[in-house]
Order: structure tokens, then C-alpha cells, then sequence
């Protein structure tokens, strides 16, 4: 990108200070008070940058992200080429929503991003994770403000080819090959989709067909009933893993 010089441009405030995390929060806040932002990214001197920001950067950021996902699927989009086509810093779409993960789950409207929720319970004692997990799961389809919503975003999936496959590339590339990584040995992979088939078949029969008696089955019940089996797919028996 060519050298520009925002210094006198009126109503354009410039930020020094590379892709750090301080230059995005200032961009942010600058974008919030009306100014347009050049976040410079150059060595001493410099004013190399992308225009970052007006009031509504994050709402553009979230519309152009909504289409591509949806347009191209979860693995194609880059936070780069939301950046690029939105006209702003990347730096700045990294404070607004950390990770491509976050961006997805904002940009889609997910009251609970499954890929983030993961990343959260796996943090502990190996021989525990798969019952954190699963009360994970269950805590947040069970709320009564997320759930309902999370069962409205459900159907779509099933019946919509884009978010089938968007949603299936989420899993495979943010869940299951986390989880995979996670267990480790030659055959995660098939341990960790297996373990995430599992999660979703409890999904789709509490939660969106309403099976009874599953769908009515208290949590704790239901996680006596199922942590056995989790565990067993990804340890190779009932017994917990040796702690480390």
C-alpha cells in the first residue's frame, strides 16, 4: 500500500502503534466519538495505514462478515478480507470481536458461540473435561434467554444448505480439530468426532425434536447417563484418564 498522509485531512484522527491491541482500542474509541481512524502500522515516522473507523464501523463490519459467511462458508472468510472489503484496520476488527470465531458467532447472531463455549471448558482436569463440557452444553440450551434462540438458529441449519455447511466447517475446523488436539494420539481425529457427534445428537433430541423422556430429564440425570460414554470415546474406557 502506498504511503498516505492523513496529518492535516480534517475529521481523520491518526493512531500510531502497528496491530497492537492498544491501537485497535484507540481506533475504537476514536470511531465512537465520530472521527475517521487511520491506525498506522509503519515504522517511526510513518502514517501507512487503512481508514478504521466512523460510527458505525462495527455494524458495516458485521453486515459485510453476515454475507460472506454466508456466501462463501466459515473457512473461506479471513478477518483480512472482511477488513479489506469494510475499509477498516484489522487491527480494529480484532478488538471489536478477538477471533475469527468471535466475528462469526456475532455476525450470525449466536447468543452462544458453540466453538468459544468448547475452548472454555477444556481448561482442568483431564479426567473431568468431558462432564464440563457437556454441563456447558446443557447450561446454555437449557437458559432461558439463550435457549430459545439457540433452537430458532438450529432449524436453519438442517434445512438451509448454507448454513449446513457453514456450520459443519465450524465444527469440524474450530471443534472438532480442538478437541482432537486437545486428546491427542494417532486416532483424536476419529475420537474427537466421535465425541462431538454425541454432543450433537443430544442437541437435536432435547432440544430441537424434544424427545422425551431426554427432553425433560433434569441435567445432572442426564450427565450421569451420558458421561460414561463420552469418556470411554475419548479415553478408551470408562475409567478417567491419569491426571497431569
Amino acid at each position: 500500500m502506498a504511503d498516505l498522509d492523513f496529518a492535516n485531512v480534517p475529521g481523520v484522527a491518526v493512531v500510531a502503534g502497528g496491530s497492537g491491541g492498544s491501537g485497535a482500542e484507540a481506533c475504537r474509541r476514536l470511531a465512537e466519538l465520530g472521527s475517521d481512524v487511520v491506525l498506522v502500522t509503519g515504522g517511526r515516522g510513518s502514517t501507512r495505514g487503512r481508514r478504521a473507523g466512523s460510527p458505525d464501523t462495527r455494524g458495516r463490519v458485521l453486515e459485510i462478515a453476515r454475507r460472506r459467511f454466508l456466501a462463501d462458508g466459515y473457512r473461506a472468510v479471513t478477518l483480512r478480507s472482511v477488513a479489506a472489503e469494510a475499509g477498516v484496520d484489522v487491527a480494529l476488527i480484532s478488538y471489536f470481536f478477538g477471533s475469527k470465531r468471535g466475528l462469526f458467532g456475532a455476525a450470525l447472531g449466536l447468543p452462544a458461540n458453540p466453538a468459544e463455549l468448547l475452548r472454555a471448558a477444556l481448561p482442568g482436569d483431564r479426567a473431568t473435561m468431558p462432564e464440563r463440557v457437556l454441563r456447558t452444553l446443557l447450561t446454555t440450551w437449557d437458559d432461558p434467554e439463550h435457549g430459545p434462540r439457540l433452537r430458532v438458529l438450529a432449524t436453519p441449519v438442517t434445512q438451509e444448505p448454507e448454513f449446513t455447511r457453514m456450520f459443519r466447517e465450524l465444527v469440524q475446523r474450530e471443534m472438532t480439530e480442538q478437541m482432537a488436539e486437545y486428546v491427542g494420539g494417532a486416532d483424536a481425529p476419529a475420537r474427537a468426532a466421535v465425541f462431538t457427534t454425541q454432543l450433537g445428537g443430544v442437541i437435536f433430541a432435547r432440544y430441537v425434536l424434544a424427545l422425551e423422556p431426554i427432553a425433560s430429564l433434569p441435567a445432572d440425570e442426564l450427565v450421569r447417563h451420558l458421561i460414561p460414554g463420552l469418556r470411554a470415546v475419548l479415553y478408551d474406557s470408562a475409567a478417567p484418564p491419569r491426571r497431569r
